[in-house]
């Protein structure tokens, strides 16, 4: 169980961001978060999904073992909350189906609240660092979204060598 507000540093490729995590807006989520940050989770993952004015997206591990690991047990889903996707909101990604959440993430870079009404939940805020989350990689937009079997498959070996300027989480 996650501590009802904890705040998470991220140093990236672009710079430090910092988020807070709020149990209270989606305690699932939170938890899941929680539990992958402290297992170390995030080291070396990709951005492998930046698309300008819209969001930044994480969240497969480049270890394929660990991607499998955490792929056994789905996230249930939160009910809705009264936050909304908007700039610097961390959220779950969803494929719009019950309980479908996994391990990816984006961070919203401008008002995407009618996210809301499809089942994305926010559980965080970047607190510093926006600016960061604005600069990283974008040149591959969805490209590499679009090859998530290999991704999750190959790891960090697909993703450096067909995409080798994705700015990540160090």
């Amino acid at each position: 169980k996650a501590p009802e507000l904890f705040k998470v540093k991220f140093d990236t490729t672009k710079g430090v961001v910092m988020i807070d995590v709020h149990r209270d807006w989606a305690p699932r989520g939170a938890d899941r978060f929680y539990n992958m940050v402290r297992n170390g989770f995030f080291s070396n993952v990709r951005f492998f999904r930046v698309i300008p004015n819209f969001m930044a997206q994480f969240g497969i591990n480049g270890d394929p073992a660990v991607n499998t690991a955490w792929q056994k047990t789905r996230l249930l889903d939160d009910p809705p909350n009264m936050q909304h996707n908007v700039r610097g909101v961390l959220t779950y990604g969803t494929t719009g189906q019950p309980n479908s959440r996994g391990t990816q993430l984006f961070i919203n870079y401008k008002d995407n609240s009618y996210l809301d009404a499809q089942g994305f939940v926010p559980i965080g805020m970047v607190t510093e660092g926006m600016e960061a989350m604005d600069m990283l990689y974008s040149e591959y937009g969805a490209a590499a979204q679009n090859q998530q079997g290999r991704i999750v498959a190959e790891g960090n070996k697909f993703l450096m060598a067909s995409f080798p300027k994705l700015d990540y989480i160090k």
